[in-house]
């Protein structure tokens, strides 16, 4: 296989798992706010994912605040995607002694795909309010974000209006991937 195929193979293959990934944490994220279940975006994402979680979830019930399906349907999206990135790089199946490194890994990566969603969460919220705060989304993003802006705001100073809030928790959600990089990088080296 050429190198040209195999990069294209690798970009499809991380942006299909990244999308599926995030739609799956989305999914768990929706359950624990107690997002309304016929509010337009968790239809969406509920069509996106039923086929994948349903299954999981007739062995696997949620709990009460935990949607542990649409979690364990998203590590297993990551196991997924990091055999097939190695089976494109190495053109074999992991080795039985990687195993474990690779079970670790694909935690990372559903912790990279959790940081991300939070970013954008915010980052859409953040430009939304901006533009368009009336637009219709703005409930949604707010039922999605606010959990985890109010400790934050419980702590930063009142700055006349000026919500500190979501630069906070952008630059938190940056410093702990960068954590996270370095730690896939370590588990890359060992």
């Amino acid at each position: 296989m050429t190198s040209t195929i195999a990069e294209i193979l690798r970009f499809l293959l991380q942006t299909a798992s990244t999308a599926l990934g995030v739609a799956l944490l989305g999914r768990a994220w929706m359950y624990t706010v107690r997002l309304h279940p016929f509010n337009p975006a968790a239809k969406t994402i509920a069509q996106v994912t039923d086929w994948l979680v349903l299954p999981i979830r007739r062995v696997m019930p949620q709990a009460k605040h935990i949607d542990w399906s649409s979690l364990f349907a998203a590590y297993l999206i990551a196991v997924a995607y990091l055999v097939l990135i190695s089976m494109l790089s190495t053109g074999s199946l992991v080795p039985p002694y990687l195993l474990v490194r690779l079970f670790v890994t694909a935690l990372v990566k559903v912790a990279t795909w959790s940081l991300n969603l939070i970013i954008w969460l915010t980052l859409i919220q953040t430009v939304l309010s901006w533009i368009n705060p009336l637009a219709p989304i703005m409930p949604v993003l707010r039922t999605l974000s606010d959990p985890l802006l109010a400790p934050i705001r419980r702590i930063t100073p009142n700055l006349n209006g000026i919500d500190l809030s979501t630069l906070i928790l952008f630059v938190l959600a940056q410093i702990a991937l960068i954590v996270l990089d370095q730690i896939s990088f370590a588990l890359l080296l060992i």
